[in-house]
């Protein structure tokens, strides 16, 4: 019988490139499962629970596997964990949650909330840098490819009015003021700025999802046409504490039990 050894180095080559394409898997590394519709590196932008939306905190992420073995890894926003996958079709996967720390941390809503969602039965759509996960019920995980902006800090920050809000209403500000109504609230328990027109200073308190404003104390010129009209709006709204407030990437929503409130954008740290 004749070996490898004695064939021309011409077949030889030839037989080792058959060998090594029948053993594979058809495309992408040898030896490999090919790449799945979830696989790779997505960053968790938020989840909907019974219609209510869960902004994600920048750490929250999930790496799927390219190939064997089937083993997602990934982060719930502090705590690290790991889970089993199985792809079940071209758009489903069931997730066996695996191991995870145990931390206490700040945004537990949001972990738990994970948690409870990426386990059992998901369907996924994938779009260009873009990953949605659903469960039976409807509640989603969406994730991205790129990484979340990180949220500014609600204190020693910068926020630029831009736009009032009234219910489900939101409207820019009015024409010929914009960028004018600025504020910044301080770790020392105050708030300052400017309402549109005049400066302000007052006792500001943020306590959780809330935020109270003490009494404006203010400059006194006379303010008329929109820098006028947005400073009345503003001084109401601060008046109508506490205010609801969250910040996503460098965005600030403040809301006040009326649902009237307002949006403003992160600018350079607050001296």
């Amino acid at each position: 019988m004749r070996t490898l050894r004695n064939l021309p180095a011409a077949l030889v080559a030839l037989l080792t490139l058959a060998a090594v394409t029948a053993c594979g898997d058809g495309g992408g590394t040898p030896g490999t499962a090919p790449g799945h519709g979830t696989s790779g590196t997505w960053n968790v932008q938020s989840l909907t629970v019974d219609g209510k939306t869960l902004t994600a905190p920048a750490a929250a992420q999930v790496t799927f596997p390219v190939g064997e073995p089937e083993q997602a890894t990934g982060n719930y926003g502090c705590n690290g964990f790991t889970a089993g996958i199985t792809h079940d079709g071209a758009t489903g996967i069931t997730v066996k949650p695996g191991s995870s720390t145990t931390m206490a941390c700040e945004n537990m809503e949001f972990e738990t909330a994970f948690a409870k969602l990426f386990t059992g039965r998901l369907t996924f759509e994938r779009q260009p840098g873009r990953l949605t996960l659903k469960t039976p019920d409807g509640n989603t995980i969406v994730m991205s490819s790129e990484p979340r902006t990180p949220d500014a800090p609600i204190t020693a920050t910068m926020w630029t009015v831009t736009s009032l809000r009234s219910g489900e209403t939101v409207s820019s500000v009015p024409a010929g003021a914009a960028g004018k109504a600025v504020f910044s609230l301080g770790a020392d328990g105050t708030a300052s700025g400017n309402l549109g027109c005049n400066r302000f200073s007052a006792k500001a308190t943020v306590d959780g999802p809330r935020v109270t404003f003490g009494p404006l104390t203010t400059t006194r010129m006379a303010c008329e046409g929109p820098q006028g009209e947005l400073e009345r709006k503003l001084t109401e709204l601060f008046a109508g504490s506490p205010l609801t407030w969250s910040v996503e990437g460098g965005t600030l929503t403040l809301t006040a039990p009326d649902a009237t409130g307002l949006t403003a954008t992160a600018g350079s740290a607050a001296e």
